[in-house]
C-alpha cells in the first residue's frame, strides 16, 4: 500500500493592501477604498470592485505631478500610466484581489500590473499577481514574481510559502522544502506553511513528518480543509484507511468543492470494499474536476489490486 501515490493540490495566500494617509488624495477616493475593503471582507466582490473603480477614477483625475508618499519620497512619471499617486496603486492592487476571488484571473493580472507600474516596490502586488499567474497555468512566471516579492521584502513569509508550493508542483521538492522551512523560520503562528510542508513530506514519503505538520496546521487552523485532506492522504498511504476516511469526511464537510478529497475518499472506500459508495465519490470528483479521469481508472485498479493482496494474507 505504501507504493501507492495520491495526487494533491495546494492553495495560495493572497493579501489586501491597506490605505495609508496621502494628503493629495481626495477624501472621497479614500472613502470608496475603505468601503470596498469592508465589502470584500463580507464577500461582496462585485460591489467592492465598483468602489475600487470609483477610488481609482477619483485619484487618477487628481493632479499628482508633485505627489509624495508618507515618507516624503517623490514618485516619477510612468510612460504608460498617467497617474503616479501611490494610493491609486493600492486601489488597483485590491481591485485585482477582488477580481481574483471572483475567478477573473486575467483581470486580476491586469490590475496588479497597473499597480506595479505606479509603485514598482509594491511587494504584495507581486505576491498576488503570482497567484493569478499560477491560476492561469503559468507557474514559471509566478515564480519570477515571487522572486521579486522576496527581493523587495526579505521577511515576506507568504511569498516563501507560495514559492515553496509552486516548486512542489514542479517536482522541485528540495527547493520547496527550503522555502517552506524559511517561511516557518519567519512565522510559526500560521497554518499554511505547515500544511504545505506536510505535502512536501508526503512527496518525500516521510509520513511521520507529514503527520506532524498536518496536525500542527489543524491545531492552528481547525477549519482549513486542505490540512485534513493532507492528513487523510498520509494515513491512507500508511494503510490506516478508516482514519483516512474520517479525515476526508472532515475535509469535504469543510469544503465540498475539493475534488481530490472526494477522489481519495473513493479510493479509501475501494480499499474497504465499498464499491457502491466509492463510485458516488468518483462521480462527484469528476464533476468538480473532469481532468481526474486521466488517472482515475489506473488508480482504482491499483487500489483493487492492493485490496486483493491484503485479503489474501
Amino acid at each position: 500500500m505504501r507504493r501507492y501515490t495520491i495526487s494533491f493540490a495546494l492553495v495560495s495566500l493572497l493579501l489586501p493592501v491597506t490605505v495609508f494617509s496621502q494628503t493629495r488624495t481626495p477624501d472621497a477616493a479614500v472613502t470608496h477604498f475603505n468601503n470596498a475593503l469592508k465589502k470584500s471582507a463580507n464577500g461582496d466582490f462585485d460591489s467592492a470592485i465598483e468602489d475600487y473603480t470609483r477610488a481609482i477614477r477619483l485619484s487618477s483625475h487628481f493632479d499628482t505631478s508633485k505627489a509624495q508618499d508618507r515618507f516624503g519620497n517623490s514618485f516619477t512619471d510612468s510612460k504608460s500610466v498617467t497617474v503616479i499617486d501611490p494610493f491609486t496603486a493600492n486601489a488597483y492592487s485590491n481591485r485585482g484581489l477582488a477580481r481574483f476571488k471572483k475567478g477573473d484571473y486575467i483581470g486580476a493580472i491586469e490590475d496588479y500590473t497597473q499597480a506595479l507600474e505606479i509603485r514598482p516596490g509594491l511587494a504584495t502586488a507581486y505576491l498576488n499577481r503570482a497567484a493569478a499567474l499560477r491560476a492561469t497555468g503559468d507557474p514559471e512566471a509566478a515564480l519570477k514574481d515571487l522572486d521579486k516579492a522576496i527581493a523587495l521584502k526579505k521577511d515576506f513569509f507568504e511569498a516563501f510559502t507560495n514559492r515553496g508550493s509552486i516548486r512542489l508542483d514542479l517536482k522541485d521538492t528540495a527547493g520547496a522544502l527550503s522555502d517552506l522551512n524559511r517561511a516557518l523560520e519567519l512565522n510559526t503562528r500560521v497554518a499554511e506553511p505547515y500544511y504545505q510542508r506536510g505535502y512536501v513530506y508526503v512527496a518525500l514519503r516521510k509520513f511521520d513528518s507529514a503527520l506532524a505538520d498536518f496536525n500542527r496546521a489543524i491545531q492552528l487552523s481547525p477549519a482549513m480543509a486542505w490540512s485534513y485532506h493532507g492528513r487523510g492522504t498520509t494515513l491512507m498511504l500508511q494503510g490506516k484507511i478508516l482514519e483516512a476516511v474520517d479525515d476526508f469526511n472532515r475535509a469535504i464537510e469543510l469544503d465540498p468543492t475539493i475534488a481530490l478529497a472526494h477522489f481519495n475518499r473513493g479510493l479509501a472506500k475501494v480499499f474497504l470494499g465499498d464499491e457502491a459508495d466509492a463510485d458516488k465519490d468518483f462521480a462527484e470528483s469528476l464533476r468538480l474536476k473532469p481532468e481526474l479521469r486521466v488517472e482515475m481508472d489506473r488508480r482504482i485498479d491499483l487500489a483493487r489490486h492492493l485490496r486483493r493482496i491484503g485479503n489474501s494474507k
